[in-house]
């Protein structure tokens, strides 16, 4: 028999054998311990057992119960940032052991986690967790953000579709190998580099109460570009070291996020000189490869990806079907 439950306390071990199981694309790492389930989903400061949703087989003969699979959802951000918006349900994943599949387990799982959302009032619903919209998996899953779901883990287009759910927002995933001499060509970068001061700050800036929850644990560098005259920043980005995903991709690796330029400095090279300055700090570091996810939608962000050599490795999406309330 097999049964739906809350999360227990007593649940991580078997969650890791299903992660370690399931999570084999290139934008998940084996987790060694449930030291980082902890850090990453539980530690949350709105993690709600109810969201997390285990399945497990049930013998009649009193055996033992077996966990099969698992279905994580959260909320959203409101457009502040301070606090959940319970409107924005997000699905973030839907596990199942590769043995237990085609039997119907993934689909209940994915009805109760959309149930869990609406009946705390979502009216949207997101199966992919995707910055602002990721409560969980950011440091576990997607690289150097959170992306969505990934277009290399082939088998979830086809699960959600049968669902109901078809493609939304897209993020494109990029990576640059610093094993090469970084040699970015830009006329622009004589003018700002008499302009401009690149610092480093050991500890980023976190803004918001929701970057805090979802950037928390990490130990994150931001860089700043800062206008010699003013004293104002101009730019800032931040980099992080991608602990686990670095030894599944063979490298050290780190990623970049937040990147933010002042509006009024825009489409000057800003973002494209502080990237650079960024990557060859990594390089000097002995990172081999550097990570940064743009919107698909962003083409001045593309273009600066491309510019600066880096190679779109993988694409995120996010899915997306109507609830009857939007």
């Amino acid at each position: 028999m097999i049964r739906y439950r809350p999360f227990r306390n007593t649940d991580p071990p078997a969650l890791v054998e299903v992660w370690n199981e399931t999570a084999t694309g290139r934008g998940a790492f084996p987790l060694r311990t449930p030291g980082l389930l902890e850090r990453w989903v539980f530690s949350k400061p709105y993690f709600d057992a109810d969201a997390l949703i285990v399945a497990e087989d049930v013998p009649d003969n009193g055996d033992p119960s077996k966990v099969l699979g698992f279905a994580l959802a959260g909320f959203g951000p409101n457009p502040e940032q301070t606090e959940l918006d319970p409107a924005q349900g997000v699905v973030c994943t839907v596990a199942v052991r590769t043995t237990d599949r085609r039997h119907g387990v993934g689909h209940e799982l994915l009805r109760r986690a959309e149930q869990f959302l609406t009946t705390r009032g979502a009216t949207t619903i997101r199966v992919g967790s995707q910055w602002p919209f990721n409560p969980y998996l950011f440091g576990l899953y997607g690289g150097s953000n959170s992306p969505g779901l990934l277009a290399s883990d082939p088998e979830v287009e086809p699960f959600l579709n049968k669902a109901g759910y078809t493609r939304a927002d897209a993020v494109l995933v990029f990576q640059r190998k610093l094993d090469k001499p970084l040699d970015v060509a830009d006329a622009r970068f004589a003018f700002l580099r008499k302009r401009y001061d690149v610092q480093l700050l050991k500890a980023a800036v976190i803004a918001t109460w929701w970057e805090e929850c979802v950037w928390g644990g990490l130990e994150p560098a931001e860089f700043r570009l800062v206008d010699k005259l003013t004293g104002l920043p101009a730019a800032r980005a931040t980099a992080w070291e991608l602990e686990g995903f670095g030894w599944k991709w063979n490298y050290p690796s780190a990623g970049i996020i937040d990147v933010q330029v002042r509006p009024d400095l825009r489409q000057q090279g800003l973002a494209k000189f502080l990237v650079s300055h960024i990557l060859r700090f990594l390089q000097d570091q002995f990172f081999g490869i550097g990570e940064l996810q743009v919107r698909a939608s962003d083409p001045a962000a593309v273009g600066m990806c491309k510019a600066v050599g880096f190679d779109h490795v993988d694409t995120g999406w996010v899915y997306r079907k109507a609830t009857g309330k939007e």
